[in-house]
């Protein structure tokens, strides 16, 4: 009977981000520059990380992939919203849907685990800078990227089984830009305060231990700077206040959308707007202009 009903709606109504056509065409040209932005950005650093010797270090391999997560993840949904701004009817196919959850949850929870990796890899090089090489060799490094792109892969999995389960029969009018789980779990034709409570604790979990995990790791580093001479703490301080930054960044928005109790849909909106096209802008921004080793990448590029 599941396999019958999930038939009937094969497809999804956006409701979008406001009901006012000028507000919408107003959106068009800023959203489309940041997201040009995010691209060229994300891309950009990437790039000059992979081409400048110099940077072939952990800290510089896993903000490269950093990058790339944000690329990926600000590209599942921001392009569908620029298009959307420019139609009455904006619909979603019932597999295009189900992809942007998949997406948006194996991006998100790589991002997460990638930053307490980030965290880590600071960590060791200020607590214990002596074994900084012998710890975070090329090895180690390419496996704990790949344990955050497993993590992320293996959360959305998790997301998206819970949801394929759900008898789709009626409503079909998701009000967001995207396939959001709350929001689409609100158009099954069943109870799904179960599945919410399952689901939350499944972003729950991830989220908060990944938060726990970098509280602690920032937490050390700080006293450590702290306890230790000025000199070279500076820079280590600095860039811990880049990657603090980028982890609040994040995280504010995901505690807002997932584990806060009360709904309020415009903040919902801001909030979905600001973590797909604002925090991937950041990112390369906040890194670009606190870092000496890319600043002087960048120039060198520009000198050559």
């Amino acid at each position: 009977m599941e396999e019958v009903n999930q038939s009937v709606v094969s497809e999804f109504i956006f409701q979008g981000l406001c009901t006012s056509q000028e507000l919408q065409l107003f959106l068009l040209l800023p959203f489309s520059t940041l997201y040009l932005m995010t691209v060229v950005g994300n891309l950009f650093i990437v790039i000059l990380i992979i081409t400048d010797h110099h940077l072939h270090s952990p800290m510089y391999f896993l903000l490269a992939n950093l990058s790339f997560i944000d690329f990926c993840l600000s590209s599942v949904t921001t392009p569908k919203l620029i298009t959307d701004l420019l139609k009455d009817n904006k619909t979603i196919s019932f597999g295009g849907c189900m992809s942007q959850i998949l997406c948006v949850h194996f991006f998100g929870g790589g991002e997460m685990v990638l930053l307490v990796t980030m965290a880590y890899d600071r960590y060791v090089a200020i607590c214990r800078p002596l074994h900084y090489t012998s710890i975070m060799d090329r090895q180690k490094c390419i496996w704990l990227v790949l344990i955050s792109w497993i993590i992320g892969f293996v959360h959305a999995m998790s997301q998206l089984i819970l949801i394929l389960k759900l008898p789709f029969c009626g409503p079909r009018v998701v009000d967001s830009f995207f396939c959001d789980i709350p929001l689409v779990m609100k158009l099954a034709c069943t109870n799904t305060d179960t599945l919410g409570i399952m689901i939350n604790a499944d972003s729950g979990v991830l989220a908060t231990t990944c938060f726990i995990l970098l509280l602690i790791s920032y937490t050390n580093i700080l006293l450590t700077v702290q306890l230790h001479s000025k000199d070279g703490s500076s820079k280590a301080l600095s860039t811990c206040v880049s990657h603090i930054i980028v982890v609040v960044l994040f995280f504010g928005p995901v505690i807002f959308i997932y584990l806060w109790p009360v709904s309020i849909t415009w903040v919902d909106k801001f909030l979905a707007v600001f973590y797909s096209l604002i925090t991937p802008l950041l990112n390369p921004a906040i890194y670009t202009l606190r870092n000496k080793d890319i600043k002087n990448a960048i120039k060198k590029l520009i000198n050559h």
